[in-house]
């Protein structure tokens, strides 16, 4: 398979998961949660949260189908974990329950929302091989408590950083930290760099790497540069990349700023 079929291929499959019928782009609303029991436009019963976790209050003829068991009453989700969280079922929408920055949240997520079904996609520069460049993975003696902030003011995230990625962009020697990725070994790189604010998102950008070689080797391939959820819609809490991962050069390789936010 050519290069470009190659990047083709791995942009459709991230676009479609962004797309999916509940996916990020389905999502309707962010409800923060307290003590006090609050109802929702978007989804049913009532909710708070506590010491004990996230309780839902279901009214008479509502239920909820969690982990394919239909719930009634109350229902009681229990302390999730940081990033955690669980999908209810509700008709033909998801409610997903979950822990941000140490809030807990609803963000229920229904198909005929009109950013889902308006989405057409997200403009991109076109796959160059030039921008697929070999680095060298150096880990930390110990991974490195990393707090970042969020698409959402005020919010924090706190990530362990097992090292950092060096590498050189036409003769430019460069680094950025890394975090933990998606799957055994890989590593995620949050960045922005000068297209930030111009032809990209001006929040961040996320590249995932394969795990390093034995002697520390992986590839950066900005081509694959993605937008994270926040991009597209102001109902998520997307990490922010940390002060060290601003890149002073411009990645002019991979998705662009989408046009929900104005891009063409």
């Amino acid at each position: 398979m050519a290069y470009t079929e190659v990047w083709c291929y791995c942009t459709r499959a991230q676009e479609a998961r962004l797309a999916a019928p509940h996916g990020f782009l389905a999502i309707t609303g962010q409800h923060w949660l307290d003590d006090r029991p609050q109802r929702f436009p978007d989804a049913p019963g009532a909710w708070r949260t506590g010491p004990d976790g996230v309780v839902v209050t279901l009214d008479a003829g509502e239920e909820l189908v969690v982990g394919g068991t239909p719930v009634r009453g109350e229902y009681r989700f229990g302390v999730l974990p940081e990033r955690g969280g669980v999908d209810a079922v509700w008709k033909d929408a998801v409610i997903e329950v979950a822990k941000r920055g140490g809030n807990d949240i609803v963000r229920p997520r229904h198909p005929d929302a009109p950013l889902r079904t308006a989405f057409t996609g997200t403009p991109a520069y076109a796959p160059d091989p030039r921008w697929a460049v070999t680095g060298r993975y150096v880990p930390f003696d110990e991974p490195r408590p990393t707090t970042v902030g969020a698409a959402v003011a005020g919010l924090e995230h706190v990530y362990d950083a097992p090292g950092r990625v060096e590498f050189a962009l036409d003769g430019r020697p460069l680094a950025l930290t890394a975090f933990p990725g998606p799957g055994e070994g890989r590593l995620m790189l949050l960045f922005t760099d000068a297209t930030s604010g111009v032809t990209t998102y001006a929040a961040n950008r996320a590249l995932t790497l394969e795990p390093p070689t034995a002697d520390g080797t992986v590839l950066l391939d900005f081509n694959r540069a993605a937008n994270l959820p926040c991009a597209y819609t102001d109902l998520a809490t997307c990490p922010l990349p940390p002060a060290e991962n601003r890149l002073p050069v411009p990645i002019e390789a991979g998705l662009k700023n989408p046009r929900e936010r104005g891009g063409s």
